[in-house]
C-alpha cells in the first residue's frame, strides 16, 4: 500500500480519469458450439461458456479462435457478468462475451479485477434471464491511473488470489485424504480383519439395533426456544457428524405428542432431493431428548455413537442402501432398507481410536473456528479489504 501511495502522489496526485469500457477495449462475443460439435472436434484447447464450474470450461477441441491476453465474461443466465482472466489459446461460446485491452493504457489484470466488482451492477434481469449485453458492458466507467500504479495493484490482488487458491487446492486435498481414510478405517478383509489386523464382527444394523422413525411437524412449528429438535432439511444445512445442541426447537405442547432420539442415539435423514442425500447420520450427544422429523429415524445401538455416524458417511454404507432408495421427486429409503447394512464391528477400544483419527480431520475440514476454512474465509475478507482500498480513485476534474 505505501508503494501505490507513493505512485498516486507521483504520477497522479489529483484524482484519475475515468473512460468508457467500449473506448478502451475491443469487444466480441463467442461462436454457437454445440456439445456433439465439441466431441466430434475434440483436442487440447478449452472452450469456454456461461458456466463458472470447472473455470468455465465446457470441453476442449483441436482449434482455437483467440491466442493471447484477455478476459471474458458471462453474458447469459444465472452467473452473468462473471469475469475471467484467460491467457493462452481457447475459444468461447456464443453465451461468453471477450474483451482485448489496449495493451499500452491499460493492464489487463486491474481491468479484470475492477470489473469483477463492478459488472453485477449492469446485469439486466429482464424476461427472468439476466444478461449483460455487449453494448451494456461497452458503457461501463473505467478508471485510468498511469500504467505502473495498475500494474502494481495487480500485482497485489494477484497475490491475495494466489493464496486463496492455494488454500483450496489443501482444503480439497485434505477432504480428499478425509474421505480415504475413512474409507479405508472401515474397511474388513476376507478374514475379518480392519486395515490394523484388529478382528471385526460384520453384522447387520438392525441385529445391534432399532430404529424408531419421527413423527411429522412442520418450518412453521419450529420456535426459538423450548424442547429441542432435529428437521431433516437441517440434517443437509446444519448438522455433520456429531451434535450436542439443537439449531430449533418446539412448543413442549406439540414436542409431547412427537417422537425423540435419545442421547447416544444416530440420527439418520431417510428423504431428500437425491439418492446422495439419503443416509447421512449425525449422533446425538446432547444431555436431553430431541424431537426428530417423519423424514428422520433414530437409530438406537450400543456401539460408540460417532463411531456409527461415520460408518454412516462411508463407501462401504452407501454402496449397501442404494439398491434401497426408490427415487422420484423425493427419493427415500425406510427402516427395513437401512436395517440390512453390514456394520464392521471391532472392539470398543478400537472403535474410539477410529474416531480419535477421524475427529481430527473433520475437525481440520469442517470446523467452522478453527481449520482451513476459517483460514480461506479471513483471506477472502482480506482480499476484499485491500481490493476496495486499492480501487478506489479520486476522479480527476478538469
Amino acid at each position: 500500500m505505501n508503494n501505490i501511495n507513493t505512485l498516486i502522489a507521483q504520477l497522479c496526485p489529483d484524482g484519475v480519469e475515468f473512460r468508457e469500457l467500449g473506448d478502451v477495449c475491443k469487444i466480441n462475443r463467442g461462436r454457437v458450439m454445440s456439445k456433439e460439435y465439441i466431441r466430434d472436434n475434440s483436442g487440447n484447447y478449452p472452450v469456454y461458456s456461461s458456466q463458472t464450474a470447472n473455470d468455465g470450461i465446457l470441453g476442449k477441441i483441436k482449434s482455437y479462435d483467440y491466442d493471447g491476453e484477455f478476459l471474458t465474461w458471462t453474458t447469459d443466465g444465472a452467473n452473468a457478468g462473471s469475469i475471467f482472466y484467460r491467457k493462452g489459446k481457447f475459444s468461447i461460446t456464443n453465451v461468453c462475451g471477450l474483451l482485448e485491452p489496449e495493451k499500452k493504457i491499460i493492464s489487463t489484470k486491474f481491468l479484470g479485477y475492477w470489473l469483477d466488482i463492478v459488472a453485477k451492477n449492469y446485469v439486466s434481469a429482464g424476461m427472468g434471464n439476466p444478461k449483460l449485453m455487449s453494448n451494456v458492458m461497452a458503457k461501463i466507467a473505467i478508471p485510468f491511473p498511469p500504467l505502473p500504479i495498475q500494474q502494481e495493484i495487480a500485482n497485489i490482488l494477484d497475490m491475495f488470489t494466489e493464496l486463496d487458491a492455494e488454500l483450496n487446492a489443501e482444503l480439497e486435498a485434505r477432504r480428499k485424504q478425509y474421505e480415504y481414510y475413512r474409507n479405508q478405517l472401515f474397511f474388513v478383509n476376507d478374514e475379518g480383519l480392519m486395515i490394523n489386523g484388529v478382528k471385526a464382527e460384520c453384522k447387520a444394523l438392525s441385529e445391534i439395533g432399532e430404529f424408531i422413525r419421527g413423527k411429522r411437524f412442520v418450518k412453521n412449528d419450529i420456535t426459538s426456544d423450548g424442547i429441542p429438535c432435529i428437521h431433516y432439511g437441517e440434517m443437509y444445512t446444519h448438522y455433520k457428524i456429531w451434535a450436542s445442541e439443537a439449531k430449533s426447537y418446539l412448543e413442549p405442547a406439540l414436542a409431547a405428542k412427537l417422537r425423540v432420539a435419545h442421547t447416544g442415539d444416530v440420527i439418520i435423514v431417510a428423504a431428500g432431493e437425491t439418492v446422495e442425500d439419503i443416509g447421512n447420520g449425525v449422533a446425538w450427544l446432547g444431555e436431553s431428548d430431541v424431537v426428530i422429523h417423519d423424514a428422520c429415524f433414530a437409530f438406537s445401538h450400543n456401539l460408540n455413537p460417532k463411531y456409527v455416524s461415520y460408518f454412516l458417511h462411508t463407501n462401504l454404507f452407501r454402496s449397501q442402501i442404494k439398491r434401497y432408495i426408490s427415487s422420484g421427486k423425493i427419493s427415500s429409503i425406510n427402516a427395513s432398507g437401512l436395517s440390512k447394512a453390514i456394520i464392521p464391528i471391532p472392539p470398543p477400544a478400537e472403535q474410539e481410536r477410529i474416531v480419535a483419527i477421524l475427529d481430527k480431520f473433520d475437525k481440520l475440514v469442517n470446523d467452522i473456528s478453527e481449520g482451513l476454512p476459517t483460514e480461506i474465509e479471513a483471506r477472502r475478507k482480506q482480499y476484499e479489504y485491500y481490493r476496495g482500498k486499492l480501487l478506489d480513485f479520486k476522479t480527476l476534474v478538469h
